[in-house]
């Protein structure tokens, strides 16, 4: 059976002031059309669904067109786990329609998903806490699924027991993964794990959560190792880090498939991924990450003249740029102009100014007979190692006369 694991949508998601909707409806239409050609039997969506615990409209109704396209008319399985970045009762809210289209959603750890048919498709045979196993009507073996959606603090004492996650949440974990997989996972079906998780190979190298997400990864407290994922376990799929990777430690592929876009420039020059998976039971698994085109790349580019900027900028529009202009002096509005006129995805300016790096002697004796100008010009070179321009000195001069204006 082939499978497909993706993760990390997070729907509604911006960039500082640029929404990245459309975008996101292209690459999401880029993962259906995947998924047709490579004729996938199960779709697994490995949390942060949405961005916000209150996505936009807009977000939500993406959301559920996507997953109904994914299904096929409810011909192909869906199952999708909520994220750090989704609210569990948004995700479980639906749950009674999505399963008539044959989305399968969960939204907390340990949740116990109804048995149930899907038409003349697929059923859920087996339910567990954290569970769940599929017949469908055309592949000959049933597969299992291991289900761990993230669990902040209240779900983990709420729906775990657990008091001290620094203790306790790793070798719960292991313990509830290795009775399930004990109990239903024999080598007569595939059988998969998916969990929205800090995992890492114990001893390993620490992996880089992604800038500006919400970081699960506080201290040791929430890290989970790959030695404690079930022998039986022929494939992890894993969401919450951004950038595709296999994560050693088990015998089978423990991967994370990517974000389907770059969301932060800590990300820019990343391949953006799908993961297909070729599995029947007792075989190992073939993993074939597929690349991603939709979206606009991110770009951190450094310049030393405007014009080269310039330059790039117009012979590279459908990106998103973080630009820093290192200059011997700050830039003038007109060449700020420039570069916002040359390209409508410049997200960051960074000005780096070559000429503060020796400022003058700070010991100076300041001169207290001097107009205000004169003292501001001083203070700016003290601190600059330059005299502010022409801009800089009308800037300061509309702010005294706004000032004063409050003040009368």
């Amino acid at each position: 059976m082939k499978i497909l694991h993706t993760a990390d949508w997070h729907l509604g998601k911006r960039l500082d002031f640029v929404s990245r909707l459309e975008e996101q409806k292209e690459v999401l239409d880029e993962i259906c059309q995947i998924t047709e050609q490579q004729q996938v039997d199960l779709v697994i969506v490995a949390g942060d669904l949405f961005d916000t615990f209150n996505p936009s409209v807009e977000a939500t109704e993406l959301l559920y067109h996507t997953l109904k396209r994914l299904t096929a008319n409810g011909k192909r399985p869906v199952i999708a786990i909520a994220g750090n970045h989704d609210s569990p009762d948004r995700i479980d809210s639906v749950d009674p329609l999505a399963k008539a289209c044959g989305i399968i959603f969960i939204g907390y750890p340990n949740a116990i998903i109804g048995t149930f048919e899907s038409e003349d498709h697929f059923q859920i045979t087996k339910s567990d806490h954290g569970f769940i196993e599929l017949q469908l009507k055309h592949i000959p073996y049933p597969v299992r699924v291991l289900t761990t959606p993230y669990a902040n603090e209240i779900r983990l004492k709420q729906f775990m027991g657990i008091e001290d996650k620094s203790e306790q949440l790793n070798q719960w974990l292991s313990t509830h993964w290795n009775i399930l997989a004990e109990k239903y996972c024999d080598n007569l079906g595939v059988n998969l794990l998916t969990a929205h998780l800090y995992m890492m190979e114990r001893g390993g190298e620490l992996l880089e959560e992604p800038e500006g997400e919400k970081p699960i990864k506080i201290g040791n407290a929430d890290i989970t190792y790959t030695d404690g994922i079930p022998e039986a376990i022929q494939y992890t799929a894993l969401g919450h880090l951004h950038r595709y990777q296999h994560i050693a430690g088990h015998r089978s592929p423990v991967v994370y498939s990517s974000a389907p876009l770059s969301y932060s420039f800590s990300e820019a020059g990343q391949g953006k991924k799908v993961v297909l998976i070729d599995a029947q039971p007792q075989q190992d698994v073939q993993v074939t990450p597929i690349s991603l085109s939709k979206g606009r790349k991110l770009h951190r580019k450094k310049f030393n003249h405007v014009d080269d900027a310039v330059s790039w900028l117009r012979t590279n529009p459908d990106t998103l740029v973080e630009l820093t202009m290192v200059t011997d002096s700050y830039l003038s509005s007109q060449e700020l102009k420039q570069l916002q006129d040359a390209h409508d995805g410049i997200i960051h300016i960074i000005p780096v100014l070559t000429e503060i790096l020796n400022p003058t002697d700070t010991n100076t004796p300041v001169r207290l007979d001097q107009d205000i100008y004169a003292l501001f010009s001083d203070y700016f070179k003290s601190k600059y190692g330059q005299v502010p321009n022409e801009e800089i000195n009308t800037l300061f001069k509309e702010v005294l006369t706004h000032n004063k204006d409050i003040e009368g």
